[in-house]
């Protein structure tokens, strides 16, 4: 039978403490490195409540868990982010309550951007270039949708954080949930089935895309091209809650809508329950209110109606007395009427009459200075001062001597008779 040694059989072997052995390492570390310059991507940036920072430096090949104390986070010239590439000078360590190598950060400065960045940038600046994030092709969302999509991971926190709001603000409008995987590789193309599927269905009016906070990478499904032309094409609009509020990924720029979180995106979908109940119990308040003026009216009315009514007598009379007044009335006004009638014929019969007299003797002087014109004008009157009326065989006057020839035989009227003459000589 063979038999098996342990540590513990050689007497000299020395027995370690775990926190004894991992000082140790720590001290090791820090005597054999020093302050050191590391160059690496920021990846999964927390800031504490304390202000101490927590991250990730990494490259193609490896990562390291860094430490950053406030005192040095608040001297940063620049606000670091997920994706940026920095250059750190660290002192090397183990944190040893996990037993995990770790860089203390003592100063930092920005050393261009990282990859999963500028991948970013440069989708980005291509997807703007094709007019996907215009402002003047984004949708309106409904204030009140028939349902409401949401497409999300069936274990992700921000799941029950949307179902919460939305049972709190809508709870009248029915959730259809298509779930997807919101992180790794094969997340793009679920997440595009499951807007595929939402939009197919006929009573969603709007879908949210949700997911919870997370690291650059965390988040990277959301910068998938693919998606985000599925948002754009989407049937119904899109409201995008990824991540915190600092967060910016593709699926935001595309969306009809973006939200700082999902649960902001589950309060911008739909107008709340109790704002709903609110306005319409105005509303309610403000046509009872006019019922009750109207019938008031109405009241009146019929009170005066019946007052009318319960004396007929009166109201015949009253009625009577108008009429008689109006009567009068007429009557006074047709005399008037009448009486400036005539005042305004009186001149005209004045100008008639006087018209009847004068007229027979103007006419009268008017025919006797004719007569006379008459008179002067004719031409016996002439023939009597000796005067003669020259005219050829034909009858035609003859008025100059142009007109007669030798031999011609021309009629002399007188005064009280006719000769007839022959040309002979001319002067």
């Amino acid at each position: 039978m063979t038999s098996v040694s342990t540590a513990t059989d050689t007497p000299d072997a020395r027995v370690w403490t775990v926190s004894a052995l991992c000082h140790a390492i720590s001290d090791q570390l820090k005597s054999r490195f020093g302050l050191v310059h590391v160059r690496g991507e920021i990846s999964g940036m927390t800031r504490a409540g304390s202000g101490h920072c927590y991250l990730t430096l990494k490259d193609e090949q490896g990562q390291l868990r860094c430490a950053m104390f406030r005192r040095v986070a608040e001297s940063l010239a620049f606000e670091p982010r997920n994706g940026d590439l920095v250059e750190v000078q660290a002192r090397c360590g183990l944190y040893e309550p996990r037993g995990e190598l770790q860089l203390v950060i003592e100063s930092m400065r920005a050393a261009g951007a990282g990859q999963l960045h500028e991948a970013f940038l440069r989708l980005k600046a291509k997807l703007q270039s094709e007019g996907l994030f215009d402002a003047s092709r984004k949708r309106d969302i409904l204030p009140r949708p028939s349902a409401i999509g949401v497409v999300t991971s069936l274990s992700a926190a921000a799941l029950q954080d949307v179902l919460t709001a939305l049972h709190r603000r809508v709870p009248h409008i029915p959730v259809r949930i298509s779930p997807s995987p919101v992180q790794g590789a094969e997340a793009p193309c679920s997440l595009v089935h499951a807007l595929h599927t939402l939009q197919s269905l006929p009573e969603v009016e709007v879908i949210l895309l949700v997911r919870g906070g997370g690291s650059m990478e965390d988040l990277w499904a959301f910068n998938d091209e693919a998606l985000a032309r599925a948002i754009v094409a989407c049937r119904v609009p899109v409201v995008v809650g990824v991540g915190h509020e600092t967060d910016f990924t593709i699926a935001d720029f595309c969306a009809d809508l973006r939200a700082p979180t999902p649960t902001a995106a589950a309060e911008l979908c739909a107008l709340d329950q109790d704002s709903e109940l609110a306005a319409l119990g105005y509303w309610q308040e403000s046509m009872a209110q006019s019922m009750s003026v109207a019938m008031e009216q109405a009241w009146q009315r019929l009170d005066r109606a019946e007052r009318q009514i319960g004396r007929p007598s009166g109201w015949l009379h009253s009625q009577q007395h108008g009429c008689s007044l109006l009567a009068n009335r007429l009557g006074r006004a047709v005399q008037i009427n009448l009486n400036r009638r005539e005042l305004a014929l009186q001149p005209m019969v004045m100008r008639l009459k006087r018209a009847t007299v004068d007229m027979p003797a103007l006419l009268g002087r008017r025919l006797d200075k004719a007569q006379w014109l008459l008179q002067t004008l004719d031409p016996a009157l002439v023939l009597k001062r000796g005067y003669a009326w020259l005219q050829n065989a034909e009858g035609v006057a003859l008025s100059s001597v142009n007109e007669m020839k030798l031999e011609q035989q021309v009629t002399a009227r007188l005064a009280d008779g006719e000769v007839h003459l022959r040309v002979e000589k001319f002067p």
